[in-house]
């Protein structure tokens, strides 16, 4: 996979983020406390990156018989803005659970949106088989190597953004829940930085990839109900994000649903982001860990700011 070939592809459609420094962190922890605000891209989420990396990837004869997928939020509003840029039609798959506020906003991109019984595992399942039935492209949110080298191009962003000042990046946090985000930035650290560590962060209320971590192949994990609902849900069969953050996770750390709350409103009330779930819980992972990291830097990956409105205002209610 080569993400430095797909940040070239992918920059007129995506945004290079800001890099920011936190002081408030930085000062708290003793570490030198980056922020890769991936939040303030175009569709709210990292997710499109991936999305725009396999649409350009795809002969255009062949997208153009129009495109599946699944998701639970924000790589649906990715594929849906993708493909309106480049004129495919789309139809995705989401779980019944998906708010209705995000339903509406991908069906303002103009795709063709079809609910499915159950947890976004089988809003995947459900498009697959769909996709194959009817002979589209299926895009999937992490099971596919081109939307993986695609998201890796955030960490190509974070190399090349990194003052000079800050000496070697000691670790990346970056919160999973198919694999297809921290396998991008692990394959392409592992080469580009080596001695930066790659940490995994889950809600202790989905960890569905970290349990099947655990047992060396993918299996069902309960799951309870998370502020992380982007990351909920389980991994499907046969998912080679497995294998890959095998390879390159170094530490795992799993968070409350009380520390991911509280992550989210420090990070807005010092530094003035305004963050989903989701992106919480790489904070909370960060600050439960911080003095492993004293006197390095680190780079926390606010992958999404596409809030639950029941969030949004918790996070509000200081």
């Amino acid at each position: 996979m080569d993400s430095v070939a797909a940040e070239q592809r992918i920059r007129p459609h995506v945004r290079e983020t800001p890099l920011a420094h936190s002081r408030a962190l930085s000062d708290a922890t003793g570490a030198r406390v980056y922020l890769k605000l991936e939040h303030l891209q175009e569709t709210g989420a990292f997710k499109l990156r991936g999305a725009a990396n396999k649409l350009l990837s795809l002969p255009r004869e062949e997208a153009a018989r129009g495109l599946v997928t699944a998701s639970s939020g924000n790589h649906a509003l990715a594929v849906a803005t993708m493909a309106g840029k480049l004129g495919f039609p789309v139809e995705i798959f989401v779980s019944e659970q998906l708010h209705p506020v995000k339903r509406s906003r991908i069906q303002s991109l103009g795709a063709r949106l079809r609910v499915v019984a159950g947890d976004p595992l089988q809003a995947e399942l459900e498009a697959r088989r769909e996709a194959d039935d009817s002979r589209r492209p299926y895009i999937s949110p992490y099971n596919d190597p081109t939307v993986i080298e695609g998201q890796g191009t955030l960490a190509v962003e974070v190399l090349r953004q990194l003052p000079s000042e800050a000496g070697a990046l000691g670790a990346v946090f970056v919160t999973t829940g198919g694999g297809g985000l921290i396998g991008g930035i692990g394959l392409y650290l592992k080469r580009a930085s080596p001695a930066t560590r790659i940490v995994g962060c889950w809600p202790e209320n989905a960890p569905a990839l970290y349990e099947c971590l655990r047992a060396g192949k993918v299996i069902d994990v309960p799951e309870r109900p998370t502020y992380s609902t982007s990351t909920a849900g389980g991994v499907e069969p046969g998912a080679i994000t497995l294998d890959i953050c095998r390879q390159v996770i170094d530490h795992t750390v799993l968070v409350s649903e009380a520390e991911i709350l509280a992550a989210a409103r420090r990070v807005r009330r010092d530094d003035g982001q305004r963050l989903e779930g989701a992106a919480g819980v790489a904070v909370a992972a960060f600050l439960k860990t911080a003095a492993d990291y004293a006197g390095q830097s680190v780079v926390l990956v606010l992958c999404g700011g596409n809030a639950d409105p029941a969030f949004a205002d918790l996070v509000l209610q200081e």
